[in-house]
């Protein structure tokens, strides 16, 4: 008997040693599900969130970095095109709350975190995750979305830290659901992948759940139905109707939008992840869902209705994507069970949404290519286009004094090379900066943005530091919204940014061996005696500014003097900018189509559509000096109206009056000369006259039937 009970006591050490061995190791997942065990309610303290300054996860870090100061969170985010700093804005000042601009992908630097750091846990939000463009660039999703993920859970197995990995999925690996199924798909359903987008998310799952079960890490997986909110990059359904309804355009939507699936305010998705971080278990995996569906159709005239928009005229029908399920729906009680449950109705979540991106229209800058039909990354605006190793491993550190540039050091790969060219370009909200993004998109061209304003000195090297340029193109500058009126009240500003912001970007770039192309204006002249209007006689490169009439012209004319001192620097004066885009309020002929009344004067003219690729192959000829950068000749108000209605309206009217009527309700006189663009055309001889251009880039491709 005593021999029984000692052999039962040792079994019961054993187990409660290997219990034991487990929980100290942090290899509880496979353990765990096995013999059923709840795990009490966890606290981190150091916080790894990936892909934080995109939509989701930005919610999420903001959430945690206010509700719990004690807890660090790291932020790390390559700024790809779907990011936004400014989305982490909330959090900027808190002493809790680092940012590291930097790619998963780069194994060195995910180790040098979680080990310099101290990170106990992941949650892994980033990922490129819009459809549409995995049907065009697959591999980049299989990139980020499969071995990004590998990467990071690489790095957690060799440092061993690690006491919880939060790995964020979608509905969209179950597959699409019966549309006469009652109960939806829940967390032990089959995947079933449609799309290439939920293919590499249920790939990177895969993954997960082997480092659970052949080395123990401490994974939790979260499959979501769609999230909208404020922040939102408008490639995404309902960012892109509210902003498409708020320019007065049609709701385009994909087949006959009868495609049902389920909405959950941003902020309900960042309480649940809140709730899995504290009380999820290990091994296990949660849906985040709703039962409340909607069609697309329905949610397209619930935009319209609440813009006071007909359905009837303001939605068109498209051609549908390759394969689009038809509809996704989630069995999300096991997430209640744990305590949480949506709490913003669909209707008070519209409206807070619509609220937000009307009094933030420019929060993504120039975003026309997302808000195509059938957007492609690739089309896409703004933030990192084209991934290098360049630039990973800055951070910006947040802490009670100051916030400081941290640079760490690790070892880098041998073969990394400088690309033969990459554009940093200023002035990504801008129309001209819009415009070369997409430019250098189309020609395969890297480029980012630079993020740093044109005063601070600081923040201008540092974008040159990380992004390691081979040009500049500085297409920012204050021209006043609605016009050069603006100017005249806000003298400070337009000299901060025009003269000082101008000639900072330009000494720096100096600095750093940098070829400098500065998008200047030719409205620095006007006609006199020795150029009068209608002689042909145009102001040459070397001719002094003798217009001063608006402090805008002032502003430009005196800084074009000061850069005259800059070697690197190639002046390019723009007038009157005119493009294929009609619809744009900044284009020349948009502005006199809807005025009252104009002026009819002969000007020289800049054809964007024409001149902006030349922009860039005289950077890639590292062309220098001042150029006149117009269309050769001259075209006046009149002959433009004209041909507006000749090929757009054929209705279209309007009223001339004179410089001295113009005066009495303008603030600033306009500048009206004619440029000689011979140093341009000798340069490039298939540059079309004014009016050839006109025809050829403008209105031709717009024609009306």
């Amino acid at each position: 008997m005593f021999t029984f009970l000692y052999i039962c006591l040792c079994k019961l050490i054993l187990i409660f040693i290997t219990f034991a061995r487990v929980l100290i190791l942090g290899c509880g997942v496979s353990y765990f599900c096995r013999i059923g065990f709840t795990m009490s309610s966890y606290t981190p303290k150091n916080i790894l969130i990936t892909g934080a300054a995109g939509f989701i996860a930005s919610h999420v870090a903001n959430r945690l970095i206010r509700n719990y100061p004690d807890y660090k969170i790291v932020v790390l985010d390559k700024l790809d095109y779907c990011s936004n700093l400014k989305n982490l804005l909330p959090s900027k000042s808190s002493p809790n709350f680092k940012f590291v601009k930097g790619d998963i992908g780069s194994a060195d630097l995910v180790n040098y975190l979680l080990i310099t750091e101290s990170i106990d846990t992941i949650m892994h939000f980033a990922a490129q995750t819009h459809v549409d463009n995995s049907f065009g660039n697959s591999f980049e999703f299989t990139k980020n979305n499969i071995y990004g993920t590998h990467v990071l859970l690489e790095a957690c197995k060799v440092t061993g830290q690690i006491r919880r990995f939060i790995h964020v999925s979608t509905d969209e690996v179950y597959g699409e659901t019966d549309e006469d199924a009652v109960v939806g798909n829940h967390e032990a359903s089959q995947l079933l992948p449609t799309n290439p987008y939920s293919a590499t998310k249920a790939g990177a799952e895969m993954l997960v759940m082997a480092y659970g079960r052949s080395y123990g890490l401490p994974v939790i997986t979260t499959r979501g139905n769609n999230v909208y909110g404020p922040n939102q990059f408008p490639e995404k359904l309902i960012p892109k109707f509210i902003l498409l309804a708020m320019r007065g355009k049609t709701l385009p939507i994909h087949g006959d939008g009868s495609n049902v699936r389920s909405y959950l305010y941003c902020e309900d998705v960042a309480e649940a992840f809140e709730v899995i971080l504290h009380k999820g278990e290990v091994g296990h995996v949660y849906n985040i869902g709703t039962k409340k569906e909607r069609r697309v159709i329905d949610v397209a005239k619930d935009i319209c209705k609440l813009f006071s928009m007909d359905p009837e005229t303001s939605i068109k029908f498209v051609e549908n994507r390759p394969f689009n399920d038809q509809r996704y729906f989630l069995d999300d009680q096991k997430l209640k069970n744990l305590g949480w449950s949506e709490r913003t109705v669909w209707e008070e979540g519209l409206k807070k949404t619509i609220e937000w991106y009307t009094q933030n229209p420019e929060w993504w800058g120039d975003v026309s290519g997302a808000l195509l039909p059938h957007p492609r990354m690739l089309m896409m605006p703004g933030g990192r286009h084209f991934d290098s190793e360049e630039g990973k491993g800055t951070s910006f550190e947040s802490g009670p004094n100051q916030t400081r540039m941290v640079v760490p050091t690790f070892k880098t790969s041998s073969s990394t090379q400088k690309p033969a060219l990459k554009f940093l370009i200023y002035g990504r909200t801008g129309w001209i900066g819009g415009l070369l993004g997409q430019l250098c998109e189309k020609q395969g061209i890297p480029f980012e943005y630079g993020r740093g304003r044109l005063e601070d000195r600081s923040s201008l090297m540092a974008d040159i530091q990380n992004i390691k340029p081979t040009h500049v193109f500085n297409a920012a500058g204050v021209t006043g919204r609605p016009n050069v009126d603006w100017c005249e009240s806000h003298k400070t500003e337009t000299i901060r940014t025009n003269v000082a912001g101008t000639l900072t970007l330009a000494d720096v770039c100096r600095e750093h061996g940098l070829l400098m192309m500065n998008f200047a204006t030719g409205c620095i002249f006007e006609y006199d005696a020795g150029h009068p209007e209608g002689s042909g006689i145009g102001y040459k490169e070397e001719d002094k500014p003798n217009f001063t009439g608006s402090f805008y012209s002032k502003t430009k004319a005196m800084v074009e003097e000061l850069l005259k001192e800059y070697e690197n620097v190639c002046t390019l004066r723009v007038r009157m900018p005119i493009s294929s885009d009609l619809n744009n309020p900044r284009n020349f002929i948009a502005k006199i189509a809807r005025y009252n009344k104009v002026v009819n004067i002969p000007n020289s003219m800049t054809i964007l559509d024409e001149l902006l690729p030349i922009s860039i192959e005289m950077a890639k000829r590292n062309l220098k000096g001042i150029w006149n950068f117009t269309n050769p000749g001259v075209v006046s108000h009149n002959e433009i109206l004209e041909m507006y209605k000749t090929y757009i309206d054929p209705k279209f009217q309007w009223v001339n009056f004179t410089l001295e009527e113009q005066a009495k309700v303008i603030v600033a006189p306009r500048s009206n000369n004619e440029m000689d663009a011979s140093k341009l055309k000798n340069e490039f001889p298939d540059l079309l006259p004014i009016k050839e251009s006109l025809i050829k880039y403008v209105f031709e491709p717009s024609k009306r039937t």
